[in-house]
């Protein structure tokens, strides 16, 4: 017995659901046509087996904040939608007025509605309990036309906000197919994983990263960890290495002098089982050149690790039963540095291995070195991952989770 309703628990033949998604969608800055369809796709399973069942299908989605460039109205989503299920999907701009209210009462079963911008609700991205929320005019004016509440925005469930834990406080409440199936492999992978388990942690920011390592090598979660990108070069500074002019830049735009006494103290305990780059890939005119760590500082910017890194975290890897990958050993979008990143994710993809991957830039170098497919589970989560990996509660699990021992 889970924690909290699956679509399982609930019949819902005939009855109109309010299911929340997350379309929040990359755009062109210059044309806002929607540049990748990853995050309507994976919302698919859903969506399809409540039309299966018969059930009159309300769609919440946000796309951008106020403000923001991005912040449009989401019609263009449901053309979207409509092309991947090869069914009308109806839109309203209209968030919770008459317009949104009369379209709901207009929907017959197997219907599908995707109403406006959720975000253009000014009380959306306020902090608030789900019943304080719940007082909200958004909740007011939708719930009395709703029979259940589903919840598929694992990428959002870091997120408190009024459409995403409102509605457990007034309706019947369950985890979508996305949201079921992430909570489900990812508990798997923190509570029980299969042993020796590597995590790698890459990218371009590292602040997080460094309680998220002593979380998981204390619980025993992780058995080695595995440092590319800004992470690396943080823990080599925090070690005394002068990286250089550029790369120490680079860093000082995110790191605190707290930050590299945390890496001090982590390492004193851990050392063993914390792997660092033992040389770098930097652009010399327009060429590639691997230089040891030996070798620094450099006046040229760290792109990519290299050669001898790459060798050894293979190495690291080889005998692993559980992998997880978040951020890029480099700069990949540039194919002069991809190197580290191609090598490193091919090799953990063919591998026989249960490999984990997370957040927009990873999934991003997986998709574009077609690896997709041999991948045991790609994570729709970025902040709600990584807090999740921390052992933080989400508010929206939370949420869900008292929602199944309310009475309604």
């Amino acid at each position: 017995m889970k924690e909290y309703n699956t679509l399982d628990d609930f019949n819902v033949e005939n009855k109109t659901v309010l299911l929340r998604v997350d379309f929040n969608m990359p755009l062109d800055k210059n044309t806002l046509d929607i540049l990748d369809t990853t995050r309507i796709e994976r919302a698919l399973p859903t969506i399809k087996e409540l039309v299966e069942r018969n059930a009159k299908t309300v769609i919440i989605a946000h796309q951008g904040r106020q403000g923001s460039w991005d912040f449009i109205n989401l019609e263009k989503h449901a053309k979207v939608l409509e092309n991947l299920l090869g069914k009308e999907v109806k839109y309203c701009d209209d968030v919770y007025g008459k317009e949104a209210q009369n379209a709901i009462k207009n929907l017959q079963s197997r219907e599908i509605l995707l109403l406006g911008n959720v975000r253009k609700f000014d009380g959306e991205t306020e902090k608030k309990s789900a019943e304080e929320h719940a007082q909200s005019e958004l909740i007011q004016n939708l719930y009395p036309f709703a029979d259940f509440f589903v919840n598929d925005a694992f990428a959002a469930a870091h997120r408190p906000q009024c459409s995403l834990i409102g509605f457990t406080a007034v309706l019947p409440s369950c985890a979508g197919r996305l949201m079921e199936k992430e909570l489900t492999t990812l508990s798997k992978i923190i509570e029980n994983p299969k042993k020796p388990s590597v995590f790698l942690f890459g990218g371009a920011k590292f602040s997080d990263v460094i309680v998220t390592i002593e979380r998981l090598l204390v619980n025993k979660t992780a058995d080695k960890i595995i440092l590319t990108g800004l992470p690396a070069n943080a823990f080599l500074k925090a070690e005394g290495v002068n990286l250089g002019d550029k790369n120490e830049e680079m860093l000082a735009k995110e790191g605190t002098p707290e930050n590299y006494n945390e890496i001090k103290q982590l390492l004193a305990k851990h050392k063993d089982s914390i792997y660092l780059p033992l040389d770098f890939a930097v652009q010399e005119n327009t060429n590639r050149n691997e230089i040891d760590v030996s070798e620094l500082p450099t006046n040229f910017n760290l792109y990519d690790i290299g050669e001898k890194s790459i060798e050894n975290f293979k190495n690291v890897l080889s005998n692993a039963k559980t992998v997880f990958l978040s951020g890029p050993c480099g700069v990949f979008e540039n194919p002069t540095f991809m190197k580290g990143t191609k090598e490193i994710f091919t090799f953990v993809a063919n591998a026989d291995v249960f490999s984990i991957v997370g957040g927009g830039h990873t999934v991003a170098a997986v998709e574009q070195l077609g690896l997709y497919s041999k991948i045991s589970h790609i994570s729709t989560g970025g902040g709600s991952l990584e807090k999740f990996m921390m052992g933080e509660k989400l508010p929206v699990i939370e949420a869900l989770k008292e929602a199944k021992n309310r009475t309604f």
